[in-house]
């Protein structure tokens, strides 16, 4: 969505048009609960993350500054919000299966389930900054630019992030079996 539109449903939403509110939940809601899920790795989590995201979106909506993009705004929060809940819990739960995608066999299923988990649990093992800067890029496909953007930092320095997050979560692949072949 761009930033008009985005700026001209905030506008709506402050002058007390609820479906604008709706219309920028469903913009930003699939968004947000992928940050959450991969942030998280529970899915029940990541819901109530989401919602609570919302809450204080709307709750907020007057005080954002409207010379920000709305998705670095939304984006901070979402972090933020995953962050908590995952310190907030415990213990850490395996990926939900049902995260994985089908696969025509029993054995690619069951191939696929492993290295998910494995990568799943890998990236809750990363420090926050590096799994951040991996789920925008590799799972909600930010652009460098985007990815700088939403962080305010240089993108030289996302690029060198993204770098580093990488190698750390393949050294963690490979010395955990989080993939086969260390894949």
């Amino acid at each position: 969505m761009s930033a008009t539109d985005d700026n001209t449903l905030i506008d709506r939403c402050l002058s007390g048009d609820g479906r604008a509110f709706a219309e920028l939940l469903a913009a930003y809601e699939r968004v947000v609960f992928t940050l959450a899920l991969r942030m998280t790795g529970d899915r029940e989590e990541a819901r109530d993350v989401t919602q609570q995201v919302f809450l204080k979106v709307h709750r907020g909506l007057a005080g954002f500054d409207r010379r920000r993009r709305f998705f670095s705004w939304i984006y901070r929060i979402a972090v933020n919000e995953s962050i908590n809940a995952r310190r907030s819990r415990r213990d850490h739960e395996s990926l939900d299966e049902r995260l994985v995608d089908p696969a025509p066999t029993p054995e690619e299923q069951s191939m696929r389930r492993e290295v998910a988990a494995g990568v799943q649990a890998a990236l809750l093992r990363l420090p926050d900054a590096d799994r951040e800067v991996l789920v925008l890029r590799h799972w909600l496909e930010q652009s460098y630019a985007e990815i700088a953007d939403a962080l305010g930092l240089p993108e030289s320095t996302i690029k060198s992030r993204l770098f580093e997050a990488r190698q750390r979560l393949g050294r963690l692949l490979r010395t955990e079996g989080g993939g086969r072949d260390g894949a």
